[in-house]
């Protein structure tokens, strides 16, 4: 910091100086974005100055609290002026030379990876006020806090620098003075920012005045009667709560009032896009809780579980004192009873948009999803719910989308099932070929196909649906139906006069061969066609989620298993037939090591290299030797 006489001299944090860079050369980017912003700023500023007004913490200051919009074409200038709060030295250092949040940076990384970076987000990440410079060559900011007698002026041409300097004379609030560029000189034309302003800022809840004229007239909506709003107020509302949202429109909304036994009102947002999605991290944003019309939070999100951050909205309430702290807040009776009544509507709409408007319900769930199933392992008191709201891949289901409920899957089982079962793996292509799904396609039954492994913790978190046990088919827990083809046996029915001679004492064999490498060897009630497969002998979770389990968690024990031998199979038949001869011993032994191997191979797990590597060489030596040169 340098000091020349009463002016202090300051560098711009680094994240600034990056951002202040992007910002000076997004020519094509939407620029009425700055409008926004400040606007946005300054009802803020309003809000807060409301709030010291009636909390009796600024008596005797000015009560009028009102945006002012000043264009001046001769001279180039915007002035964006308010009667709010106002900004001390040190919070002007703090408020326009810092970043204060990690989330922030998190989007400043975000656009310094784009060719053309979309700043259009940028007053969600509480750097609103840099976008002043798309439109500027300097920006200067008069400011006299409420709490002080004298002002400050804020000056910075963006390149690195800034300058803050005593200034007198000054009423309360903030005047921001835009020194256009050339190209931005329609920012200084009346009509232009009449539009930009009735665009963005209509519900505004305090006056707007362009040259002395009030712009937005429009009243705050959560107040009115829903049967008297069309939707182009509820999407204007929608527009003011997210910063424009690159022109997006709210996939639902929900309106909601209650009087008793305590009073509030609500109107709450899905949107259509889920920015987790893009790469923007964890959605960090709350509700707006306003008390009697006046803000006491704008970021509340305390007001919704986690599993519904996903939502803006704004919530009023009579109830709540106008001076309530932030920690009094969390303890309030009434504002958990508004949290508990609010969850409880969104899951009732989200349940009836399921049951009535199921195409729109799936476009919901493809966004938010991901998000909504985690309140299977936060929200007990809402768990069952829950469960009949998620979706998952299944290989029966008839919507296109390839997904269905728990609900849907439960309708469809015969009348014997007594598990919900399911198949995890690494891609749907594997899922395919995975040999445990042979018995369930044999005998018709479903089976829901987890690529994403959060689906099968979600799984497990519910272990039950319905009474209704869920397992992986891959546990030695699985019970399966009767096959209901009257014309074919089933191999639970196979009696021992049907195996192939031999296959006892090849089980045997293999079991001295494979030693502690399994727990057991023995045969399949399963397969159908494959030779083997592996099978956990104790509980109902995947060998894929072990897995990633056992690669979070260096301690975590992975399952004993089972080796399953299909007697039907020919490969199987045939060794069943060569175990009983000593000189077909080595030849078997190598046999049981490989197939053990190919099904560890299936299951994801790599078997030992080396071993595996040799033993195959050996055998395709083997088999090559046996075979003539001799050309008939």
């Amino acid at each position: 910091m340098a000091e020349t006489q009463n002016t202090e001299q300051f560098t711009f944090q680094a994240e600034i100086k990056e951002l202040l860079d992007l910002l000076s050369h997004s020519l094509y980017q939407n620029r009425e974005i700055t409008i926004r912003e400040l606007v946005s700023n300054a009802s803020d500023a309003l809000d807060k100055m409301r709030f010291q007004l009636a909390s009796g913490e600024a008596s005797g200051q000015n009560e009028t609290l009102e945006i002012s919009i000043l264009p001046d074409s001769d001279a180039k200038i915007l002035t964006i002026a308010d009667t709010g709060v106002g900004m001390t030295r040190d919070e002007l250092v703090q408020n326009l030379g810092t970043i204060a949040h990690s989330g922030s940076r998190d989007f400043l990384s975000k656009l310094s990876q784009e060719k053309q970076p979309d700043v259009s987000l940028i007053g969600q990440f509480g750097v609103g006020f840099y976008s002043a410079f798309m439109l500027s060559e300097k920006v200067e900011v008069f400011t006299r806090s409420f709490s002080e007698d004298h002002g400050w002026r804020w000056e910075s041409d963006g390149t690195g620098q800034f300058t803050i300097e005593p200034a007198e004379g000054l009423e309360r609030g903030t005047q921001i003075k835009l020194h256009l560029k050339e190209e931005a000189l329609e920012f200084a034309r009346p009509e232009r920012l009449q539009h930009i302003l009735q665009t963005y800022s209509t519900f505004v809840a305090h006056p707007i005045k362009l040259d002395g004229e009030q712009v937005n007239t429009q009243p705050p909506i959560w107040v009115e009667p829903k049967s008297q709003l069309k939707d182009e107020q509820y999407q204007g509302f929608y527009q003011y709560l997210t910063h424009g949202m690159a022109g997006e429109k709210p996939n639902w909304h929900l309106h909601l009032a209650s009087e008793t036994p305590f009073e509030f009102k609500s109107i709450l947002f899905c949107p259509e896009s889920n920015f987790e999605k893009l790469g923007f991290g964890k959605i960090d944003h709350g509700l707006y809780l306003c008390a009697k019309r006046i803000l006491v939070q704008n970021d509340c999100d305390k007001l919704l579980p986690e599993y519904l951050r996903f939502l803006y909205g704004l919530v009023d309430s009579a109830d709540l004192p106008l001076n309530v702290s932030r920690e009094a807040l969390q303890d309030s009776t009434v504002f958990m009873k508004i949290k508990k009544v609010i969850t409880k509507k969104v899951l009732d709409h989200l349940t009836d948009l399921q049951a009535d408007q199921t195409e729109q319900y799936y476009t919901f769930y493809k966004e938010f999803g991901t998000i909504l199933r985690e309140g299977v392992n936060t929200d007990f008191g809402n768990k069952d719910r829950l469960s009949k709201l998620l979706l998952f891949p299944s290989d029966k289901t008839q919507h296109e989308s390839g997904l269905t409920t728990l609900t849907e899957y439960c309708e469809r089982m015969p009348d014997d099932q007594e598990q919900i079962y399911f198949l995890s793996g690494q891609s749907k292509e594997k899922l395919a070929r995975n040999p445990h799904l042979e018995a369930f396609r044999k005998r018709g039954i479903e089976v829901l196909l987890l690529v994403d492994p959060v689906n099968e913790i979600v799984l497990s978190q519910l272990d039950k649906f319905d009474g209704k046990e869920i397992v992986s088919v891959d546990s030695a827990e699985v019970k399966l139906p009767s096959n209901k083809d009257e014309n074919e046996e089933t191999n639970d029915e196979t009696s021992s006069q049907d195996l192939p001679a031999g296959f006892e004492t090849l089980i045997e064999f293999f079991q001295n061969q494979l030693g502690d490498r399994v727990a057991e060897v023995r045969k399949s009630d399963r397969l159908t066609d494959s030779p083997c497969c592996l099978v956990n002998k104790n509980g109902k979770m995947s060998t894929q989620l072990q897995k990633v389990l056992s690669m979070q968690h260096d301690d975590f024990p992975m399952a004993e298993r089972i080796l399953e031998l299909n007697p039907h199979a020919p490969l199987v038949n045939r060794l069943s037939n060569l175990v009983g001869n000593e000189q077909n011993h080595d030849f078997v032994a190598n046999c049981a090591a490989t197939l053990l191997d190919q099904a560890l191979l299936q299951e994801g797990i790599a078997p030992d290299d080396d071993d595996m590597t040799q033993r195959v060489f050996g055998m395709m030596q083997d088999l090559a030797d046996g075979k003539s040169s001799i050309v008939t």
